[in-house]
């Protein structure tokens, strides 16, 4: 259920029907932004290496196509107006020349509403194209871009945020006083085997799938806001109630940002990590666990799979009505689970919290290090997250908290009676019941059979190799498969279609 047309959309709509403009996705923002996005050379990316331990350091070097934005934002009083200003430099890295470049206005999907002003390319205005419903904006190019070229795209827009929870479990929301940027600016689609991937996502699921890029951004909003973003914070300025703070994220596939004037912030350092938590005050106790838990998690993922790349860990309490949300560097929690005297159908809060906090950030691996289809294949990461997060209680509580969790896990595959319909298929061929059931319970489920198939050693060996060699690239179902076999010097291909490929006719 879409929100009621505001008053501020329904003067677009009139301005548009007045210049013969047929959809809101192309009309000017209520207000231009004040200065330019903030700027350093396009080839130099120092300024996001003190967001990295020192062993990730070298992908800022080895990642030398991967998408830069300058992207800036100003966030109104209202928390409900934002006004952006985006340069991105895209490279070409496939073998083909590209007439266009794809675009993702998110919003306009997620209950909300992106307004798209102006678009050049190197300087040259262009006239873009919308479709899914204005969440497509497709960019000509004046000549095709050639292998191993770059352009520089600069787009301004306006982002309406919903004041409403109603659309894809609110991740992009203000409202209880917090406000959730999510997927908040145009974000450059996947170019993949299939060409320029995009698609309305099914209201189950993730809705992104992204290259790994660099983000530089300035955020202008009430000064008395505390900010929560994807990266770390390297500049700050405050005038005449308004702050001006700088972030710099990367390498990472999104970038994400929280707000409120009720959050205090919990921190602790361990080791090259800082971890903060951010809550009201009221939910102290919660956002202590919320921490524990985190730092907990990322010691064990990180031992097992690859180190975690960033120096921090951010988690912000939000309204959403999902338990939880990844972003790269951080995770949403739902406020609702912040109370740890309450209960979800006879099981305490504490549980729900750590859990959900554990599967978020088994995700800074499955997802952000190692990106996928998330719509085509959401198993590679919504799966084998759940399967992290089983690893997680069996390594902290021993057998019993491992017993535990897969009971949950298979409860959930219980839920429709085990049916065995198959881990691999696209997020829209599921309905929400057996997305549910086969995505968080049989498709963790398989990777223990698969454990058991290779041998605890080698699988042990094989999820280290994956993460590793996919670190910043795009995994499928068919590399994963190569990798597990290059281990066991085995033929998977019988495990692989009883479990994961739909049977063929």
């Amino acid at each position: 259920m879409r929100r009621p047309i505001s008053s501020l959309l329904l003067l677009v709509l009139s301005l548009a029907a007045c210049q013969g403009q047929p959809s809101p996705a192309n009309m000017p923002p209520t207000e231009a932004a004040t200065s330019d996005p903030p700027a350093t050379a396009w080839d130099d990316r120092s300024i996001f290496s003190e967001g990295l331990i020192a062993s990730q350091q070298a992908a800022l070097a080895q990642l030398t196509g991967a998408s830069t934005y300058r992207l800036e934002w100003q966030i109104a009083d209202d928390l409900v107006h934002v006004t952006g200003q985006q340069a991105v430099r895209y490279t070409n890295l496939e073998d083909v020349a590209l007439d266009e470049i794809q675009f993702r206005l998110l919003p306009n999907i997620l209950g909300g509403t992106m307004l798209v002003s102006s678009v050049s390319v190197d300087g040259e205005s262009a006239a873009p194209e919308y479709a899914l419903e204005d969440s497509l904006m497709r960019v000509p190019l004046a000549a095709p871009l050639r292998p191993g070229e770059s352009a520089i795209i600069q787009i301004d827009f306006v982002v309406i945020v919903p004041t409403e929870l109603e659309s894809n479990y609110g991740i992009l929301a203000s409202t209880e006083g917090v406000l959730a940027l999510a997927h908040a600016y145009p974000m450059i689609a996947v170019y993949d085997d299939e060409g320029w991937n995009a698609e309305i996502p099914p209201d189950s699921g993730d809705v992104t799938y992204a290259d790994a890029s660099f983000y530089l951004v300035r955020v202008t909003a009430p000064a008395d806001l505390v900010l929560v973003a994807s990266g770390r914070e390297v500049a700050r300025e405050t005038d005449n109630g308004r702050q001006t703070v700088t972030f710099a994220a990367g390498p990472a596939r999104d970038f994400f940002l929280a707000a409120s004037a009720a959050y205090v912030v919990l921190t602790e350092t361990v080791g090259e990590y800082t971890f903060r938590s951010y809550a009201p005050a009221d939910a102290h106790d919660g956002a202590q666990l919320a921490l524990e838990t985190a730092a907990r998690a990322i010691a064990d993922f990180g031992g097992r799979y690859a180190p975690y790349p960033y120096t921090e860990f951010d988690i912000a309490a939000t309204p959403t009505y999902a338990l939880g949300i990844e972003y790269p560097g951080m995770t949403a929690v739902s406020l609702d689970l912040y109370d740890l005297s309450g209960n979800f159908n006879g099981t305490p809060a504490s549980v729900y919290l750590e859990s959900t906090v554990a599967h978020e950030v088994g995700h800074q691996w499955f997802y952000n290090m190692v990106g996928n289809d998330q719509l085509d294949e959401p198993w590679l990461d919504e799966s084998l997250t759940q399967y992290a997060t089983w690893q997680y209680y069996k390594d902290t509580y021993g057998a019993s908290g491992g017993a535990g969790f897969e009971q949950s896990l298979e409860g959930r595959w219980q839920g429709i009676e085990r049916a065995e319909i198959p881990v691999g298929l696209p997020v829209s061929a599921y309905s929400d019941r057996e997305y549910s059931a086969i995505i968080y319970g049989r498709g963790a489920l398989f990777f223990d059979a698969l454990a058991e198939q290779m041998g605890r050693q080698a699988f042990d060996a094989f999820l280290g190799d994956y993460t590793q060699s996919h670190q910043w690239s795009i995994a499928t179902s068919k590399s994963l498969q190569q990798t597990a076999e290059g281990h066991c010097n085995c033929d998977l291909d019988p495990l692989f279609d009883q479990w994961i490929h739909p049977a063929t006719p």
